[in-house]
């Protein structure tokens, strides 16, 4: 969301992006925390291809999803049609969304707000949604917690991380590159494709890293309550050790 920063086309292409991203460990977790009314309103922000929005969908809920790139929402579309749903599916930025309602429950999964690279694009999209959500809503969203080892050992070398075949035949295989900036806190990743065999490009990463404290006090600053912060899925409270930060926000 800043041209100094991005994700590649390649990422966001649909077959590779399903392809790569098929744990679904997320998915009990924000169904747990779904309104018991099926008529309520939910609101996925950055829903991608429907991973999410489509097994919510097919459970009854009456949930919206928004992204800001064609190919997701296309892939997401045909995916509703095969699967028999009617999903309203919305291209926007989260930053500048403005729907004329308000949900029961809004969430931005699959840690899409690391995407947000300055505080500014952050205090936007929090704005948004607090415009969206009714009073007594909930809001919830997860993202990673840094991890500087992870960090320093990245920038040493080169790594593989995936290696799959997507539904329309290509063999991919992707090895990972990373330099952090701390003036920006920006984690630098860059994604070399190989597919079928041969080197195909390298794709920026862009992920914008948020520290705990900071995270936190953004969030208050922004007039959300903090109901609950897990350090994972299965709703471990969140600690030094934890992979994620997830909250439950109103």
């Amino acid at each position: 969301m800043d041209s100094n920063y991005k994700v590649g086309d390649l990422i966001y292409d649909a077959n590779i992006y399903d392809g790569m991203n098929t744990n679904l460990a997320d998915l009990q977790f924000y169904k747990r925390w779904l309104p018991k009314n099926k008529d309520s309103s939910i609101l996925e922000l950055c829903c991608g291809t429907g991973r999410l929005t489509l097994p919510i969908a097919k459970d009854g809920y009456n949930i919206s999803g928004v992204d800001n790139t064609t190919s997701m929402l296309e892939q997401a579309k045909v995916k509703a049609s095969k699967g028999g749903l009617e999903v309203e599916f919305i291209q926007s930025d989260i930053r500048t969304l403005d729907l004329g309602k308000k949900y029961d429950l809004i969430f931005i999964p699959f840690n899409s707000i690391h995407h947000l690279y300055k505080n500014e694009d952050l205090f936007k999209s929090l704005t948004v949604v607090k415009k969206h959500l009714k009073e007594g809503g909930l809001f919830l969203f997860d993202c990673f917690n840094p991890n500087f080892q992870f960090i320093v050992e990245g920038q040493k070398e080169q790594k593989k991380i995936a290696e799959y075949t997507t539904d329309d035949g290509r063999e991919i295989s992707i090895k990972q590159t990373m330099r952090f900036e701390n003036t920006t806190q920006i984690n630098r990743i860059e994604w070399h494709f190989h597919i079928n065999g041969e080197f195909d490009s390298t794709q920026n990463l862009d992920m914008r890293l948020f520290f705990p404290q900071e995270l936190n006090s953004y969030l208050e600053w922004s007039g959300f309550n903090i109901l609950h912060k897990f350090g994972d899925f299965e709703e471990e409270v969140f600690n030094d050790n934890s992979e994620k930060q997830i909250f439950v926000c109103q």
